[in-house]
C-alpha cells in the first residue's frame, strides 16, 4: 500500500496494491499496521456503506462534534466521487481550506480524513456505493454539517450552480461562518511531512 500525501496536513491518500489475474483482483484495503509504521494513530470502530443514484448527488459537508469526532477513511465500491476535506480547525494555517480527490471503484485509491475537518463527496457516475470506517460511533446528538456551497470555502463541485441533488438536512445546513466551532488547531500531523503530494 502506497501513502500520499495532500495540500491539507493529515489528509492522506491511500493507494493499496491490486493483485489480478483474469478471475479479478485481491486488493488488502487497510492495514493498521501500515498506517501506523507510517506514524498514523487511528483505530477504526464502524464502517458505513452508501447508494447514491443520480449523478450530482452531494453528501455534505459532515462532521462530528468531540467527544465524537470521527476520522473517516473513505473508499468507493461502485462508480467514481470527488471526495472532499475541508480544515475547520480554528488556528490551523490552512483553516477554511479544501482539497478534492478524485475516488473511483477503478483505482482503488482511498482517502483518510482526520477529525477536524469537514467531509462531503460529489458523485460523478450512477449508482455510486460510497463505504467509509469511522473512527467513532455515530452519535446524533454530535452530528453537524456545514454548506457544500458556502462562498466562504469555495469548493469546486465540478457541477453547475443549482444542480446538486442535496437532503433536506444538507440543504438547511449553516454556512462555516455561523457554525458553533468545537475544533482547535493542536499543531501538524507530522506524518504528512515525509509523503509525496498528489494533486
Amino acid at each position: 500500500m502506497q501513502l500520499f500525501g495532500t495540500v491539507l496536513d493529515g489528509v492522506v491518500v491511500l493507494a493499496p496494491r491490486r493483485f489480478g489475474d483474469d478471475r479479478g483482483y485481491f486488493s488488502e484495503t487497510w492495514s493498521r499496521r501500515v498506517l501506523f509504521a507510517a506514524g498514523i494513530d487511528v483505530d477504526f470502530v464502524q464502517d458505513n456503506h452508501s447508494l447514491s443514484r443520480g449523478v450530482g448527488t452531494v453528501r455534505g459537508l459532515h462532521f462530528q462534534r468531540p467527544p465524537h469526532a470521527q476520522a473517516k477513511l473513505v473508499r468507493v465500491g461502485r462508480g467514481r466521487i470527488l471526495d472532499v476535506a475541508v480544515d475547520i480547525r480554528q488556528g490551523s494555517p490552512s483553516y477554511g481550506q479544501w482539497v478534492g480527490v478524485e475516488l473511483s471503484a477503478d483505482d482503488g485509491r482511498q482517502l483518510l480524513i482526520p477529525a477536524g475537518f469537514l467531509h462531503g463527496f460529489v458523485t460523478r457516475e450512477p449508482d455510486t456505493e460510497v463505504i467509509y470506517k469511522c473512527s467513532d460511533y455515530y452519535a446524533p446528538d454530535c452530528d453537524g454539517a456545514v454548506r457544500f456551497d458556502d462562498p466562504a470555502i469555495g469548493v469546486d463541485w465540478g457541477i453547475a450552480p443549482g444542480a446538486a441533488v442535496l437532503s433536506d438536512k444538507d440543504r438547511a445546513a449553516p454556512l462555516l461562518r455561523d457554525l458553533d466551532n468545537p475544533f482547535r488547531y493542536e499543531g501538524p500531523f507530522g506524518y504528512s511531512a515525509g509523503l509525496e503530494v498528489v494533486r
